[in-house]
């Protein structure tokens, strides 16, 4: 028999937004891991700076900007997370009963309004937090490799793929979060 002819399971929107939801809080939960290991470190250590030249040295309001964005950064994934776990109770809780189905095709009735908005809400905590951990991240090169003003090579080296990368994959998600809310 080819595959033409087999019938294709297909997914209920109930399942498409808990795995929706699942992905944002495993994601969110790795970035707000990795916030909150970058508020444990300490920037101020003269030790762990490879800075040679006082000139390119950051100065104590980039290690303060450093803990800041930190915060925010762990602060917007916590909203995000939050948001979405509660949107997933939200879609397997039955109406009726008030209990939790672990069969994501049953599930109580959500207004889809509600539920597009939570879901926004979750990703705008999640672009915001993805934005101050970046931000978080170039105050850490300008602590440990010399400040932008100096411009050396490793500090470029580190920056440059950072600053391409981390806002494509953005305009990439925010791309297709309109497109799957436009289907």
């Amino acid at each position: 028999m080819s595959q033409n002819n087999v019938a294709r399971n297909r997914l209920s929107s109930t399942t498409v937004h808990i795995m929706a939801l699942d992905g944002t809080l495993n994601v969110n939960s790795l970035f707000m891991f990795a916030a909150f290991l970058g508020i444990a470190l300490n920037p101020a250590d003269p030790n762990s700076s490879l800075v040679s030249s006082a000139a390119c040295a950051a100065s104590s309001a980039v290690a303060k900007h450093f803990v800041e964005f930190h915060v925010y950064s762990f602060t917007s994934f916590l909203f995000s997370s939050l948001i979405a776990s509660c949107l997933k109770l939200a879609i397997t809780t039955d109406a009726k009963t008030g209990r939790i189905h672990r069969n994501n095709n049953i599930g109580g009735n959500v207004n889809l309004r509600l539920l597009q908005g939570g879901i926004l809400a979750s990703a705008g905590g999640s672009i915001s937090g993805c934005a101050f951990l970046t931000a978080a991240l170039v105050d850490l090169v300008e602590i440990k490799l010399g400040t932008l003003a100096c411009w050396g090579w490793h500090t470029a080296a580190a920056l440059i793929p950072m600053l391409i990368l981390v806002p494509s994959a953005l305009v990439i998600y925010i791309g297709l979060l309109f497109y799957a809310f436009n289907r």
